[in-house]
């Protein structure tokens, strides 16, 4: 079955070209990776082509398409990677809130890093054995991760991204550790542990650690620095606690018991797996509503200060 072009996921980099003469740095990289392949196939040609017995030129020309291709993705990761590296020495990278404007130093870079990381990105993932370029390129732009893992159903940042061993990354989930919100800029480092499931089209903000054992479960969303407790389902919009997860557990026998009646198995089953746990008695709902309240008043404050400096800086820029 072919899978659509908006679902040819993997490591991605925003669109976002805050200057156009920031694709210089796009096309540099094409045409300084091309240089090698032109070279392979010049040796190639010199060593094999023959007028008089031009099999064998045609017959290993195939492998030769192989290696180029090859190639051309580990001279675009290498090129790109001592880009970054003199990018990021003139400005590091870091964590925060950033105005979405073009005046903003961090804002700037982490375009000019999204530009620069395109094209062997978009190079790696079009390889025909998946996953195995694409690690190549979360390792080399900061991404740690396993080779255990899965994670090339869904769309995955490639920086401020730490992820354990034995992750699954649901089709079409997204992996964020930047996001725009209006007229900010929000980046921040995702953790993800050990033994995660994020299922399919599940969005993980900027900032959010999944701890070990943990699910997302489908189409639900974190928010920015949310953190997922240790061995819990988490469902919704934003999401939060439904159950316990049992599927990580040893003993799982023990926990269900040698039951002969279908009905009793049933309630058994529902008692350890379905059990909600996000249905909050009244007194719950009030301690609920009262903690909403006040992270309410903090968010409105921090957004006050935000746009006071903003108009602080409008202001001393009109002028």
């Amino acid at each position: 079955m072919s899978v659509p072009n908006t679902m040819r996921v993997g490591p991605f980099t925003p669109t976002i070209l805050v200057k156009k003469r920031y694709l210089i740095f796009y096309i540099f990289l094409i045409w300084i990776s091309l240089i090698p392949i032109l070279l392979e196939f010049w040796v190639y040609w010199r060593f094999l082509w023959s007028y008089e017995r031009p099999v064998h030129f045609y017959t290993y020309l195939p492998l030769l398409a192989v290696l180029m291709y090859v190639t051309l993705v580990f001279a675009g990761i290498i090129f790109a990677k001592i880009l970054l590296v003199i990018v990021n020495a003139i400005h590091k990278p870091r964590e925060g809130v950033f105005l979405r404007i073009p005046e903003d130093r961090d804002y700037r870079y982490w375009s000019i890093r999204n530009t620069i990381k395109r094209w062997p990105i978009w190079l790696a993932h079009r390889f025909p054995f998946p996953g195995l370029l694409d690690n190549l390129c979360f390792k080399m732009f900061g991404v740690k991760t396993k080779m255990s893992n899965s994670l090339f159903e869904g769309w995955v940042d490639t920086e401020f991204i730490d992820f354990g061993k034995d992750v699954v990354v649901g089709q079409g989930a997204i992996i964020q550790s930047a996001v725009i919100i209006g007229n900010l800029l929000i980046i921040r480092k995702t953790i993800i542990d050990d033994h995660v499931r994020i299922g399919s089209h599940a969005i993980v903000m900027p900032g959010t650690h999944i701890k070990h054992n943990c699910m997302l479960a489908a189409n639900s969303v974190t928010t920015v620095g949310q953190v997922l407790e240790k061995g819990w389902i988490y469902v919704g919009i934003p999401a939060k606690k439904f159950k316990k997860n049992y599927f990580f557990e040893d003993g799982l026998e023990d926990k269900i018991g040698h039951i002969k009646d279908v009905e009793a198995l049933r309630d058994k089953y529902e008692k350890v797996y379905i059990k909600r746990y996000d249905e909050l008695t009244r007194k719950d709902r009030r301690e609920f509503r009262k903690e909403k309240k006040e992270e309410e008043k903090k968010r409105f404050d921090i957004e006050a200060e935000i746009d006071d400096e903003y108009d602080i800086f409008d202001d001393g820029f009109n002028i």
